[in-house]
C-alpha cells in the first residue's frame, strides 16, 4: 500500500501532541518493527526554481493549428520581478478564467530534469508552463491542468507549501492475513505500538452534521448465496455537480496511486484509503426501485466503470434495481449508474462481502481493483455505518447538499472468538519472561477486549471485528512476541535429539550421488514437470505405462501440465540448454521421484468429524500417485579429451551401461544385462537393467530419431533406473579386505556372434570360484580366421585368497572351469 509519512504523522500527532515526528528511516524501521516489509519509500520528486501559484486572468483561443491551442495571460504576482501578466501557451482545456493554477516560470527544473524557459511558440511568447499534477510528480498520468481553492494562496507564493512537496511516500507490504492494515487506520495502529504512543481509532470519530440514522431508504434483499454479511446505504441530495475535491484530498489520493474523479467518487476512495472500508456512490436518480444482491445468471452482461463490457459468471456477486445489474459487487461498478458532471443526489453503498467470493470473481475476470484487494483480506464488519457516515459528512462539507436522515442497513456485525490463553503462554513459547501487565497491555493494543478468567492464570481473550485471523491462543501469542519485538528473543539453537542417523534407503541415495559425481558426473534437480507431447515426440506407445502422467490442474506453463513418469525429458532439455551454450562436453545425472497416476486420480473425502477407518486410510493411499526414486544419467561429446598423447574418446553407449553399474555398485547389488528394443533408446545399443529378474531401467544410445527431433547432438547416450526397485543391502559389519596380493590372468573365448558377452560373463563368475574376485570385458575381436558370424571375447580374470598368496596353478583351475562351463553353454573356444 502506498501511504505518505505526513498522513501517518499527523494522524499519530493528533493524539500525541508532544510528539515531534521521525525520520523517513525511522519510520521505515518502525515498520519492520511491527511485522511490515516496505517496497522502498522515495521522496516526491524535487523541482528546483520559482514554482508559485498563479491566477488565470484571460484565456485566447489560437486558431488554424492541428490540436486546440490556448493563450493564456496569468497573474504570478511578484514572481516575476515585474507584477505584470505572465504570458503562458497552453494546450490543456480543463480551466477557466479565474481559476487558481500551479505555474512554473523560467529557471524553474520539474521532475525528470524538465527545465522550464521562454520561447516563442504558436506565434506566441509562452515564458512558464501551467502544471498538472504529472509534471509535479504527484502522480504518474494526469488528463489535465491543476486547479486548487483559491483561499490556498495568493498569485506569487511558493507552491510547495501548498503542495506538500516536502513529503516521502512509503511502499508497505501488507502480509495476506493483515487485510486491516490496507488502510491509514490499519497503519498508525501498528505504528503507534511500533514508537509507543497512543492511539486515536478514525473509526470512533462522530460527525456532528451527519443526521442519527432513522427508518429505511430503499429495500435491499441480500440473497443467502452470495455469502455477504452486510450491505448499507446512506443518501445525499441536492449537492453541487460542479464542486472541486479539496487538494489535500487530492494529494492524498494521487500519493496512493489513486486518479481523482469527481468529488463524490474522490469521497469514497479517500474513506477507504482511511479506514480499510471499499464503498461505491451510484448517481441516486438512476436507481430504480429497490435493490437486490444475488448471484448473476451465467451470460448476464455488465459495463463496468472501465468502460469493459464483462461476461459474468454464475458464482459472480451483483447488486440490481428494477432496471437490471449495476455493480459488480466487491470489484467494480456499473456505468449505468455511474456518477456524472449532472449528479445531484448521491446514493452511497458499504458492505462487506465475502473473501474467496471476491477473490474468484476478480480472477475470473482479470479485474483487480482497490476494493477487491482489500475485500479478499478481509474487511472489518463493523466499519459499514461508519464509513456512510464519514462520506456523506464530508461530502456535505465540500458540495453541499442534505444527507438524509433514513439508512438501509442489513445484516449484524458477526460475534469474535472468546480465545481463552494462559498468561505465561508467550514465556513459554518464547523462552523469554513477560508480565502479565505486558501481556494484557499488548493484546489491548492491537484491540483485544481481555478478561480474567475464573480459571487460575488463564485470560479470556476477544479479537476486534477487525482481527478476523486470531482464532487461536497461538495468534496471540504470535502477536505480543510481534510488538514486544522479535529480535530481543534469544536464538537458542536445540540440542539435536540423539538418532541413529541415516536410514539405509538415505544412505543409498547419498552413495549413488557421491558415486556419480566421483565419475565425472555433473548433478543437476529434474523438474518434476514435462511437456505433455513428450511421448508423442518419443513416438510411444498409447499404452505405454509412461503414459499414465499426473494432471496439474493449475500449472504455471501451459504446456508442461503433467508429472513426469520418467527423469528424461527434464535431462535431455538440460543437455539441450548446455550444448547451445558451447558445452558440447557433458554427463549429467539427477536423482528424482517421478510420478504414476493410479485410480481415478481423485482422492475420495472422509467425514472430518471422526477417525477415518483403515479402508478409508487404504482407499485414500491407493488414490495417490506412486512416486518411485529415479536416477538418470544423460552424455555427450569427449569423455577423453584430444591432445598429445593421441585422439579423444566420445562418451557411448557402452558408457551410459556402465553409469547403471556405477550405480549398482554403490546400492551394493549385481546388475544383469539384456539386449531389448525401448524407446526412446536406440534399438540396437539398448540393454536392460535387471536385477533378480526384474527389468528395473535402461540403458544406451537413444534413438536417432528422437534426438533429432529433440535438436540433440548425435548419438547422445542415457540411462535411466528405479532406485526404489533396488533391494536395500547393508553390510554389517564391514567386510575384511585380504591383505594378499591378487593374481591376474586373462581367458578369451571365441562364441558366435549373437551370444551375449554379459552371459558369457556371468558363467565365468559361476565356474571360476571362490577365489575370483573380479572379471572384466575388456576387448571384442573380430576377423575371418575366427569364422563366419564369430567374435571373440576377452575377460580379465582377478584372483585373490583371503589367507595366502595364490599360485598361477589355482588360478588355472579357475580359469579352465570357467572355459569348460563357456564352452558347454555356449559352444565358446578357447583362443590362444
Amino acid at each position: 500500500m502506498l501511504i505518505t509519512q505526513s498522513w501517518v504523522s499527523t494522524l499519530l500527532s493528533e493524539a500525541n501532541p508532544e510528539w515531534k515526528g521521525v525520520t523517513p528511516d525511522e519510520l521505515d524501521a518502525g515498520y519492520v518493527r511491527v511485522g511490515f516489509e516496505t517496497e522502498g519509500y522515495e521522496s516526491i520528486p524535487e523541482t528546483t526554481g520559482p514554482l508559485v501559484i498563479g491566477r488565470v486572468e484571460s484565456i485566447e483561443e489560437l486558431e488554424g493549428f492541428k490540436k486546440p491551442i490556448r493563450h493564456c495571460m496569468v497573474n504570478v504576482g511578484q514572481a516575476n520581478g515585474t507584477g505584470e501578466l505572465q504570458s503562458i501557451v497552453c494546450g490543456a482545456r480543463n480551466f477557466v478564467e479565474g481559476d487558481t493554477v500551479i505555474v512554473s516560470l523560467p529557471g524553474a527544473v520539474l521532475p525528470g530534469n524538465f527545465a522550464i524557459a521562454a520561447r516563442e511558440t504558436y506565434g506566441r511568447m509562452s515564458a512558464g508552463m501551467i502544471c498538472s499534477a504529472a509534471e509535479l510528480g504527484l502522480i504518474d498520468k494526469a488528463s489535465g491542468i491543476m486547479t486548487i481553492d483559491p483561499q490556498l494562496g495568493e498569485p506569487g507564493d511558493d507552491a510547495r507549501l501548498v503542495l506538500g512537496l516536502d513529503d516521502t511516500v512509503f511502499d508497505v507490504n501488507i502480509t495476506p492475513d493483515r487485510g486491516y492494515a490496507l488502510s491509514a487506520r490499519g497503519l498508525t495502529r501498528e505504528l503507534a505500538s511500533a514508537f509507543g504512543l497512543k492511539y486515536n481509532d478514525p473509526a470512533q470519530a462522530t460527525f456532528a452534521n451527519v443526521p442519527a440514522a432513522s427508518g429505511s431508504l430503499i429495500d435491499v434483499e441480500l440473497k443467502a448465496e452470495t455469502k455477504a454479511r452486510r450491505f448499507g446505504l446512506r443518501k445525499v441530495t441536492g449537492i453541487d455537480p460542479h464542486a472541486k475535491t479539496p487538494l489535500w484530498m487530492e494529494r492524498e489520493l494521487m500519493l496512493a496511486g489513486q486518479r481523482p474523479v469527481n468529488v463524490a467518487t474522490d469521497v469514497t476512495n479517500y474513506v477507504m484509503l482511511l479506514l480499510g472500508q471499499p464503498m461505491h456512490a451510484f448517481d441516486a436518480d438512476k436507481i430504480s426501485g429497490n435493490l437486490v444482491v444475488r448471484t448473476a445468471q451465467a451470460g448476464e452482461k455488465l459495463f463496468t466503470l472501465d468502460h469493459v463490457e464483462r461476461t459474468l459468471d454464475a458464482e459472480d456477486v451483483v447488486i440490481c434495481d428494477d432496471n437490471g445489474i449495476q455493480s459488480l459487487a466487491a470489484v467494480m461498478g456499473g456505468s449505468t449508474s455511474e456518477i456524472s458532471d449532472e449528479t445531484t443526489n448521491v446514493y452511497f453503498e458499504a458492505a462487506n462481502w465475502d473473501q474467496i467470493t471476491t477473490a474468484r470473481t476478480s480472477r475470473r475476470h482479470k479485474l483487480s481493483s482497490e476494493a477487491s484487494r482489500r475485500f479478499e483480506r478481509g474487511v472489518d464488519p463493523a466499519l459499514v455505518e461508519v464509513a456512510l457516515d464519514m462520506a456523506c459528512s464530508l461530502l456535505q462539507e465540500i458540495a453541499g447538499g442534505t444527507i438524509e436522515a433514513g439508512r438501509t442497513l442489513v445484516g449484524e456485525v458477526p460475534a469474535m472468538p472468546v480465545i481463552t490463553m494462559a498468561a505465561n503462554r508467550p514465556a513459554q513459547i518464547a523462552g523469554v519472561e513477560y508480565s502479565r501487565e505486558t501481556v494484557i497491555a499488548r493484546l489491548e493494543e492491537v484491540g483485544c477486549q481481555v478478561e480474567e478468567s475464573s480459571c487460575g492464570g488463564k485470560l479470556e481473550v476477544t479479537p476486534p471485528t477487525w482481527r478476523p485471523d486470531l482464532t487461536e491462543s497461538c495468534d496471540l501469542v504470535e502477536e505480543i512476541l510481534r510488538l514486544e519485538g522479535l529480535e530481543d528473543i534469544p536464538s537458542i539453537v536445540p540440542p539435536a535429539p540423539v538418532g541413529r542417523g541415516l536410514t539405509p534407503v538415505q544412505k543409498r541415495r547419498r552413495a549413488i550421488g557421491h558415486a556419480l559425481a566421483y565419475n565425472g558426473y555433473v548433478e543437476i534437480l529434474p523438474t518434476p514437470f514435462i511437456r505433455q507431447d513428450t511421448f508423442d515426440t518419443w513416438d510411444l506407445a498409447e499404452d505405454d505405462e509412461r503414459r499414465a502422467v499426473v494432471k496439474v490442474q493449475n500449472p504455471l506453463d501451459a504446456e508442461y501440465a503433467v508429472l513426469g513418469t520418467t527423469l528424461l525429458p527434464s535431462m535431455l532439455e538440460a543437455l539441450s540448454r548446455n550444448v547451445a551454450r558451447g558445452l558440447t562436453d557433458l554427463y549429467l545425472f539427477g536423482q528424482q521421484q517421478v510420478a504414476f497416476a493410479r485410480g481415478a486420480g481423485i482422492s475420495p473425502m472422509p467425514d472430518v468429524t471422526k477417525r477415518p477407518s483403515a479402508e478409508e486410510v487404504n482407499e485414500l493411499l491407493e488414490s495417490l500417485p506412486y512416486q518411485p526414486l529415479y536416477v538418470a544419467t544423460v552424455g555427450t561429446g569427449l569423455v577423453e579429451f584430444e591432445g598429445p598423447w593421441g585422439k579423444g574418446r566420445e562418451y557411448t553407449y557402452a558408457d551410459a551401461i556402465e553409469s547403471a553399474k556405477i550405480v549398482a555398485r554403490a546400492a551394493g547389488v549385481e546388475l544383469e544385462l539384456k539386449n531389448v528394443e525401448h524407446l526412446p533408446w536406440h534399438p540396437g545399443r539398448c540393454a536392460a537393467l535387471l536385477v533378480d529378474g526384474e527389468i528395473i531401467g535402461h540403458a544406451g544410445e537413444l534413438h536417432p530419431q528422437v534426438v533429432e527431433r529433440l535438436g540433440l547432438p548425435k548419438r547422445t547416450c542415457a540411462m535411466e533406473l528405479n532406485v526404489s526397485k533396488l533391494p536395500v543391502t547393508e553390510v554389517l559389519p564391514a567386510p575384511v579386505l585380504s591383505a594378499f596380493p591378487t593374481l591376474k590372468q586373462d581367458l578369451a573365448l571365441v562364441v558366435d556372434e549373437e551370444t551375449p558377452a554379459e552371459a558369457v560373463r556371468q558363467a565365468i563368475v559361476e565356474a571360476a570360484g571362490p577365489l575370483l574376485e573380479k572379471v572384466e570385458l575388456f576387448d571384442i575381436y573380430r576377423a575371418e580366421n575366427l569364422g563366419a558370424d564369430k567374435k571373440s571375447l576377452a575377460f580379465a580374470l582377478t584372483f585373490r585368497a583371503p589367507d595366502r598368496t595364490l599360485t598361477d596353478d589355482e588360478c588355472s583351475t579357475g580359469r579352465l572351469a570357467a572355459a569348460d562351463l563357456a564352452a558347454q553353454r555356449f559352444g565358446a573356444q578357447m583362443r590362444a
